[in-house]
């Protein structure tokens, strides 16, 4: 009898265990089904954005042939809310000085430098990234600018730099070889800026040189 109760208490345990493993098992399914919805979710909501983004910065284009203000502030704030941007600034070339037109979130320090007319410097002087973008590169990305301070001589690097730029990103605004200015993107952290956040960066620059080509 002693035989028999011991063989059913070893099979109620290992049922035991076989049904605590199999609800493992789907509990751990169902996490992964969740985290794939969650996913796809995401992704929806991530296009459905910059869908959204990119329709209201053509309806500001339209409706600003003249004045270009209204849009390089639109694509300022769409592309910083969207990519996660703290501060930034859309500047335009004439094909020996840069202006800036439009800033986002910049200190005020750093936006005395920044905005006209202080913000005539001839091709950056003493700044490589934004030499490197009139030399035709897509764009310059640049982890953490104090690992490269040593390269930055020009008053608005260093201004970016003490406003507590960290990672920064500069996207071109160009087409078919011609220069007409870039759009800057910075965080006050070292996060670099992932490949679908440059590529909707470099989105909404083909749309500031669409307002440009219009105003013209």
């Amino acid at each position: 009898m002693a035989a028999t109760r011991d063989g059913a208490l070893a099979d109620a345990e290992q049922l035991i265990a076989d049904l605590q493993r199999q609800l493992a098992e789907r509990t751990a399914e169902r996490d992964a089904g969740l985290a794939r919805e969650a996913a796809v979710a995401a992704e929806r909501d991530e296009g459905l954005a910059r869908e959204t983004a990119t329709v209201e910065i053509l309806q500001v284009i339209n409706s600003s042939s003249v004045d270009l203000s209204p849009v390089f502030e639109a694509i300022l704030d769409k592309a910083h809310s969207l990519c996660d941007v703290a501060q930034g600034g859309l500047a335009l070339y004439d094909g020996e000085y840069f202006r800036g037109v439009a800033a986002h979130g910049h200190t005020e320090p750093l936006a005395d430098v920044t905005r006209p007319p202080p913000f005539l410097e001839r091709l950056f002087r003493g700044n490589v990234f934004h030499q490197r973008l009139v030399n035709g590169e897509p764009y310059v990305h640049v982890p953490d600018l104090l690992s490269v301070a040593e390269q930055l001589s020009d008053g608005v690097g260093r201004a970016g730099i003490e406003a507590g730029f960290h990672t920064w990103l500069g996207i071109p605004l160009r087409k078919d070889g011609k220069f007409f200015g870039f759009i800057s993107a910075a965080r006050p952290e070292v996060r670099p800026f992932s490949e679908k956040q440059i590529a909707l960066l470099q989105n909404f620059a083909a749309q500031a040189v669409i307002a440009i080509e219009n105003a013209r």
